[in-house]
């Protein structure tokens, strides 16, 4: 149940996650979201995807739900226009900074499994040994010298016993004064340029569209999320949510197999 529930005013930005929000299971998004989210355009609202998802990987999803707007990706390092099909900004993370990183980080953990993804709306994940990538994002095996050959936007970790959590609390406190680092999903312990979150990207779109953090409502499940309902007016966790989320929410909603992003948009923006 929610903590406390915002007061239904009507938002000018909707800003929600990808998977384990705004997709059901099946990675479809459900004639009832479809509507809702047909509501709140019509009333004059703004939706933007903000997604862990690299540009690479969100476009074929998106085209597949029809959607063209805006897209914040890679975790806030790609902002893409989705109608246009175009990286439209981009941040990378430091190769050197990141070589540095994982060796502080693997003093302390020992041997970790390390993929990073690459830069571009061509960019793939380059998988090295012993990690194992979760879900269908592009990706290539190669060895880990050709990791810092071209441009790379972030760099992923496993290790073979801690869980993600604890990986992701002993990388921070050895290398958060170098990069940052956020667990997206299970199996996804991603390392950042230092600063970098879903919130810089959403705040550098809603700035282009002229849309204030005041305006703003957003909806999530993991603890990348965070930053975005600390930018936003009132952040929505889904039923779903990791325990980080779930506390830190102004409201939780449904899941999302349960559509709970369209049960609170049929509060905010009635549908006639």
């Amino acid at each position: 149940m929610p903590a406390h529930r915002p007061s239904d005013r009507v938002f000018d930005l909707v800003a929600t996650d990808l998977d384990g929000t705004l997709l059901r299971s099946d990675h479809t998004v459900s004639e009832r979201t479809r509507r809702a989210l047909a509501a709140a355009t019509a009333a004059g609202a703004v939706h933007i995807v903000v997604t862990g998802r690299s540009a690479s990987w969100t476009r074929p999803t998106l085209d597949a739900i029809g959607y063209t707007g805006l897209a914040v990706c890679g975790q806030g390092a790609q902002l893409y226009d989705a109608g246009a099909h175009r990286e439209l900004t981009s941040v990378t993370l430091d190769r050197q900074l990141a070589r540095t990183a994982l060796a502080k980080i693997e003093a302390e953990t020992g041997p970790l499994g390390v993929a990073v993804g690459q830069d571009g709306l061509d960019g793939v994940i380059l998988v090295g040994p012993g990690y194992r990538m979760p879900g269908d994002e592009p990706m290539a095996a190669a060895d880990p010298a050709d990791f810092w050959a071209k441009p790379i936007t972030r760099m992923f970790l496993q290790h073979p016993a801690l869980g993600d959590d604890e990986l992701a609390r002993t990388a921070r406190e050895i290398a958060g004064q170098l990069v940052d680092v956020v667990v997206s999903g299970p199996g996804f312990v991603e390392v950042l340029p230092l600063g970098l979150s879903k919130a810089t990207g959403l705040a550098l779109a809603a700035a282009r569209l002229g849309i204030t953090k005041d305006r703003a409502i957003a909806f999530g499940d993991m603890p990348n999320d965070l930053p975005m309902f600390r930018w936003a007016a009132c952040g929505v966790a889904m039923a779903n949510a990791h325990p980080a989320l779930l506390t830190a929410a102004d409201e939780v909603t449904l899941s999302n197999d349960a559509d709970g992003v369209a049960a609170v948009l049929e509060r905010l923006y009635p549908q006639p």
